[in-house]
């Protein structure tokens, strides 16, 4: 039984590498992603809250600051998140490079917890508060969609199965080529931390992570092809892939706080351990170079299906661990100035077992460790305040995105927020905007050799966040 097993594990493995969906190396770099969602506050400055605390979302950061609330609380948050997608495929030289746009509006809870504050400072001991803190957010949500078209000069679908001549109609002229995909599903994860303060200058936590990880992705990739005497052979492949799992992780952290105007921090996120992976996915082999549910459209002929096949497969993920140094400038009841630098080792993405030895070896020798900030001001006038913040994130990649293997690959993302709040005393309302970009590129034949072609569509996306809180005092 393991033998077998093993086998359509293997089979599973080589074939995916020829995917239009996204591949394991794909799902790794993006299952190791976060959206930075929080709270509005944290969204406003950019979450740069390491060294700062007293906000429900720095849990997920550095424990130790849910130890700075004076006063036990409880928050919600909701997001609408509207993407705006650009799409370019095909090749010049052809005059077919065309730009599609797309636009999605996304609504969800994304965060919820509490948090609970013991005083200690009537009793003889240097630990002078405690606390104990629960939340709920989403880590990652891949909802998207988009579609492209155009020409870059590619025929991998060049007979027709049904076509009994002796020698067959070759189709090795291309009229285009489309793409289209959806993905849906969310990693979310549940946070509990304890933080407590000794001699009020050290702020010490310890955190707890537990993830639960839905994933799908449904493409449709058409090819319009033709032959020398002007016969027409249209293709569509279609691939769907769903993948759900859960993970565990753990975060410490510390906060000092060198006076009253100034605190530093630190905290240590370990890998996120995936232990069991489960994911389905439907691949026929055509050629050694293609698989999916492969539909043939031939001009006045019998439409051709091919039959279509799922593969459940077993693994185990373990995503890269997350160094984070910080720092607060408090300006009295004025202001505030903070800063987050964080480090991910992502050559340290690894899946288990031998069959994915080819996926390990690209993470080591095209992934880099990655080095990213997030800045956040706030300024307070009586009982409102207002708020900014920049957050930078680099790319994982060593590889320029036309020279990389894998599907997916995408450049460095810059973001910019800011928002505003009010304390009405029992409860607080609290809103922010932010706006991120980023250039990427899909290639939609990996895997295939295609000569000199470029089969990648570069991909603008511009994700614009409204955020809104309500914080009760408990």
């Amino acid at each position: 039984m393991k033998k077998i097993l093993s086998l359509a594990m293997f089979i599973a493995v080589t074939l995916t590498s020829y995917s239009q969906s996204l591949e394991f190396k794909d799902l790794g770099i993006l299952f190791s992603q976060d959206d930075q969602n929080g709270s509005a506050r944290f969204r406003a400055m950019g979450g740069a809250f390491g060294a700062l605390g007293g906000d429900l979302s720095v849990m997920n950061i550095n424990p130790a600051g849910i130890a700075v609330f004076n006063n036990s609380s409880f928050s919600g948050t909701f997001n609408s998140r509207d993407t705006e997608t650009a799409t370019f495929y095909g090749d010049a030289s052809f005059n077919d490079r065309r730009s599609l746009n797309f636009s999605n509006n996304f609504f969800n809870l994304s965060h919820a917890g509490a948090v609970l504050v013991f005083d200690s400072a009537y009793s003889n001991s240097d630990w002078s508060k405690f606390a104990l803190g629960f939340n709920y957010r989403i880590t990652k949500d891949f909802s998207d969609s988009f579609a492209t078209e155009g020409n870059a000069a590619i025929t991998t679908f060049e007979t027709n199965p049904n076509d009994t001549n002796d020698p067959q109609t070759i189709f090795n002229f291309t009229d285009g080529q489309a793409f289209e995909t959806t993905l849906n599903g969310d990693l979310t994860e549940i946070n509990f931390a304890f933080s407590s303060v000794y001699q009020n200058k050290i702020y010490v936590g310890l955190g707890l992570n537990f993830y639960d990880l839905n994933f799908s992705q449904q493409s449709l990739l058409t090819e319009l092809n033709s032959s020398q005497d002007n016969r027409l052979l249209d293709v569509e492949l279609s691939q769907e892939n769903f993948i759900t799992g859960t993970g565990f992780s753990a975060n410490l952290g510390f906060i000092y706080k060198l006076s009253k105007q100034f605190r530093f921090g630190a905290s240590y996120q370990t890998p996120t351990w995936f232990n069991e992976v489960i994911q389905e996915t439907n691949f026929i082999p055509n050629d050694d170079t293609n698989f999916g549910e492969v539909t043939y459209f031939p001009e006045e002929e019998n439409a051709f299906t091919e039959s279509n096949n799922f593969q459940l497969l077993n693994y185990r993920l373990r995503t890269p661990s997350k160094l984070t140094g910080s720092a607060a400038f408090i300006f009295g009841k004025n202001g505030l100035l903070s800063l987050d630098y964080i480090i991910r080792n992502y050559n340290n993405l690894n899946f288990s077992g031998n069959f994915f030895a080819q996926d390990n070896q690209f993470f080591q020798n095209r992934l880099k460790t990655t080095h990213s900030y997030n800045i956040g001001t706030e300024w307070r006038l009586q009982k409102f305040s207002v708020r900014g913040g920049y957050s930078f994130e680099e790319s994982p990649f060593i590889d320029t995105p036309l020279t990389s293997t894998n599907v997916l690959n995408f450049n460095d993302v810059e973001g910019y927020s800011f928002g505003a709040g009010y304390n009405f005393g029992s409860f607080k309302l609290d809103f922010a905007y932010s706006d991120n970009n980023r250039e990427s590129t899909y290639n939609l034949y990996n895997g295939i050799d295609v000569g000199n072609a470029q089969p990648r569509a570069n991909i603008i996306t511009d994700n614009r966040i409204v955020t809104a809180t309500i914080t009760i005092n408990l």
